[in-house]
């Protein structure tokens, strides 16, 4: 057993060097969510950048023609609200839970931001993609796109 970060104890299964090695490997960037949202979006004939850094929260997907962000979250880092998948931490809670409302809350602050810039955002999240709700979520993005000149 070991003490997180509250002083809370917390079982885990992996060393100190394996814990790291876990988490290290969680990408913030290309995941496979990102990658399938991608891969459908070129397919449409949508041309985009991504990781703009120049926005406020380097949106995923940046399709500037029709002044749209698209932001592919994970249900448990941006807590997905009634999602199965975004259920809060049992363990190091002193740890986690503040830094998925920490999330929340930067999520919330770009998006004001990136608004007030006069951006459209859509957010999928990741229990979302490959499923017929992502087509409906993406498709008036999508009219709009092919309609533009």
């Amino acid at each position: 057993m070991k003490i997180g970060a509250g002083s809370t104890p917390m079982t885990d299964t992996f060393t100190s060097a394996g814990r790291t090695r876990v988490m290290s490997r969680i990408k913030s960037k290309n995941t496979r969510p990102e990658l399938i949202v991608r891969k459908y979006l070129y397919s449409q004939g949508i041309r985009y950048r991504l990781h703009k850094k120049t926005l406020p929260g380097k949106p995923d997907i940046v399709v500037s023609k029709i002044n749209t962000v698209l932001f592919v979250n994970g249900c448990f880092w941006h807590h997905h609200d009634g999602c199965k998948r975004s259920n809060w931490p049992k363990s190091n809670k002193d740890y986690w839970i503040p830094k998925i409302r920490r999330n929340i809350a930067r999520d919330k602050k770009n998006n004001a931001l990136l608004s007030s810039m006069g951006w459209k955002i859509i957010t999928i999240w990741e229990c979302e993609v490959g499923s017929l709700e992502l087509h409906g979520i993406l498709q008036e993005m999508i009219q709009v796109y092919l309609h533009k000149d």
